[in-house]
């Protein structure tokens, strides 16, 4: 297989978070959208509106950097807190809601995997559409998953379940956009 996936590099779980509370304005709701995407990529959990833990680490400390500037740049306020020593029911909670989180996006790859990518690749078949230009897009959305996948699994600091399954329809994905690729190649030559 040549899968175009970076190997998981194994990362120590987080022992520490940060709580990032903070208030935008209600207009213009871009700012507020903008603010709320970046935090869900680089990983946060929300635990109410507008607050919203992740772990305390130097990468994330670096994503967040734009965001808090963002939130100044609006009128904003925040607070971002260390949660140094929380206590186990209190970990285990937020812990829960990250392995949630991951697990969520896991599914949701499975999902369009499954739903999306394979029917689109048996209607082409269907179609007998082997052109270079459909091979070029099947690919761009195989590579859009992958790209997902290792964002999740980036993310996924506490090893949520559904990973496995997710990467064995990425594997799947990858066979079945080979095989439409050879079936172009083949009808070309």
């Amino acid at each position: 297989m040549t899968r175009v996936t970076s190997p998981r590099i194994e990362r120590k779980r987080p022992r520490q978070f940060l709580v990032l509370a903070y208030r935008m304005p209600p207009k213009p709701t871009a700012s507020r959208v903008a603010v709320w995407r970046a935090l869900k990529k680089s990983g946060a959990v929300y635990i109410q509106d507008s607050v919203c833990v992740v772990p305390d680490t130097a990468a994330i400390r670096r994503e967040l950097a734009p965001v808090l500037a963002r939130i100044d740049g609006a009128d904003g306020r925040y607070h971002l807190l260390p949660l140094r020593t929380a206590p186990p029911d209190e970990q285990a909670k937020l812990i829960d809601l990250f392995l949630e989180q991951s697990a969520q996006h896991y599914r949701e790859i499975i999902e369009n995997c499954e739903v999306n990518f394979v029917k689109e690749i048996e209607f082409e078949i269907f179609r007998e559409n082997f052109t270079y230009e459909e091979a070029e897009e099947i690919r761009m959305e195989f590579e859009k998953l992958v790209t997902w996948f290792d964002r999740v699994t980036a993310r996924d600091w506490f090893g949520a379940p559904n990973r496995a399954a997710a990467a064995a329809w990425i594997d799947r994905c990858e066979l079945l956009l080979e095989d439409f690729e050879t079936k172009v190649f083949q009808g070309h030559a």
